[in-house]
């Protein structure tokens, strides 16, 4: 019996993987429901009400539960939700899960695990044969030390739930990333100035394209890397113009060595002068800001889209072969232990135009090393010895990723997918003429 902790995508691609080849497992979800951070009544989600998803439905959902034809290209949170409820519906996952329950500890024990738990104030242990870590990345937030005491509010984009928040508030957005475009668009409409703060420069890419979403067009012609990264980075300076023109940074990296924002209403309305652009805080007095460039301005909400930071809190470092110095867990394929065969990470991976489905991919290949390992499959075998000797190995296509911490644990699409698959039809061919879909054949 295997342990999977989460129910947000992630897990629920896990769970239906497991129960696809016979794996048993239990699973636990801190919520009362699937859905994860996309579930805004989950108190432990950071979506804010006008969210949407960055990627469109097409490159995003699971190939073999597709979307429904009515939702938006861009879906809205809510849709999602219903989406991944119909998902664990459609393929029977709730029964296996253990609603509104905290995982508290995973430690070993003998050659399994042990996980602890609450629920309902009641604390229980549990030994498992191993345990698949699915609880999401996007939990904690990274809080940067401010220079100097803020007098006004400082809130985590994680706080943000409605633009009201913000009605007539002087407000700094600090960081833009796809969240802080978002809230900074978002508080346009509600707060009574609106500036924001930027480090380094980004790509700033357009949802829709000639019509069509912006990660559905193209693709079909493979380009090498460094032509790729021209054409794309030349079209998007086509179509959008510089960040200069704006008054941001531009970017001093190639397209594609950082994630890109997908959000063009911020440059609208920078354009409008409805947001203003900073630059990166150097000072902080009271209610005054001072930028590296010397300008100064006055806020009442500095709100930090800053990202966040990886935490498994439930397990030792040590563990995860997660170095203190390290951002991310060194594991092959951001999955696999180097020694340990019954411990997997779960979508500890981004990616440009990955999806859902590269992730079902990557769950879909633990399920199969599982059932393949216990069966004495050489191709299992093959996967135990690569992970001991690979674990440190960048999936990154020859792109120079920039080194920022939610960098860290990023990945090249084609050079991931490639190697995730290369080893799913490895696995499978011991398979042949088996039934995919028998329960109990690992216990």
């Amino acid at each position: 019996m295997y342990a999977v902790i989460g129910a947000g995508p992630m897990g629920l691609a896990a769970a239906r993987n497991l129960s696809k080849y016979g794996v048993p497992f239990t699973g636990f979800e801190l919520h009362s429901d699937v859905g994860g951070l996309w579930d805004i009544d989950n108190p432990h989600s950071t979506m804010y009400e006008t969210a949407h998803l960055i990627s469109s439905k097409t490159t995003t959902e699971f190939a073999e539960f597709p979307m429904p034809a009515s939702t938006a290209n861009y879906p809205h949170h809510a849709e999602m939700r219903a989406y991944f409820r119909d998902y664990a519906r459609h393929f029977d996952l709730y029964r296996h899960y253990r609603f509104s329950t905290r995982v508290l500890k995973v430690e070993p024990e003998d050659d399994g695990w042990c996980v602890t738990s609450e629920s309902g104030g009641e604390h229980s242990s549990q030994r498992f044969d191993g345990v698949l870590i699915a609880n999401g990345t996007l939990h904690t937030p990274n809080l940067p030390r401010l220079p100097g005491e803020f007098a006004g509010r400082v809130m985590h984009s994680s706080e943000y739930k409605t633009p009201s928040q913000l009605s007539g508030q002087r407000v700094l957005v600090v960081g833009c990333g796809n969240s802080g475009a978002d809230i900074a668009v978002d508080a346009v409409h509600h707060a009574r100035s609106v500036d924001i703060s930027l480090r380094r420069g980004y790509y700033f890419l357009p949802k829709f394209l000639f019509g069509r979403p912006i990660d559905t067009i193209g693709g079909k012609i493979k380009l090498p890397r460094r032509l790729k990264q021209w054409l794309d980075g030349s079209l998007v300076r086509f179509v959008m113009g510089r960040p200069s023109d704006y008054g941001l940074p531009d970017p001093d990296y190639r397209m594609y060595e950082s994630h890109p924002v997908m959000n063009s209403l911020i440059l609208h309305h920078l354009g409008h002068g409805d947001i203003t652009p900073r630059r990166d805080i150097a000072a902080i007095d009271g209610h005054t800001v001072t930028f590296t460039d010397g300008e100064r301005g006055d806020y009442d909400v500095l709100l930090l889209a800053t990202g966040y930071k990886l935490n498994y809190p439930f397990i030792e470092r040590k563990h995860l072969n997660w170095p203190e110095t390290a951002a991310a867990p060194q594991l092959y394929l951001n999955v696999f232990h180097p020694t340990y065969d019954n411990l997997f990470m779960m979508g500890m991976i981004e990616a440009t135009g990955l999806g859902w489905e590269g992730r079902n991919e990557q769950a879909e290949l633990v399920a199969l090393y599982l059932r393949q390992l216990a069966a004495g499959a050489p191709a299992a075998a093959k996967l135990q010895e690569i992970k001991r000797r690979q674990a440190s190995l960048a999936v990154d296509g020859g792109y120079r990723y920039l080194k920022l911490d939610r960098m860290a644990y990023y990945v090249h699409k084609e050079s991931y997918r490639r190697a995730v698959l290369g080893h799913v039809r490895e696995l499978r061919r011991g398979l042949a003429g088996k039934p995919a879909e028998t329960p109990g054949l690992v216990s």
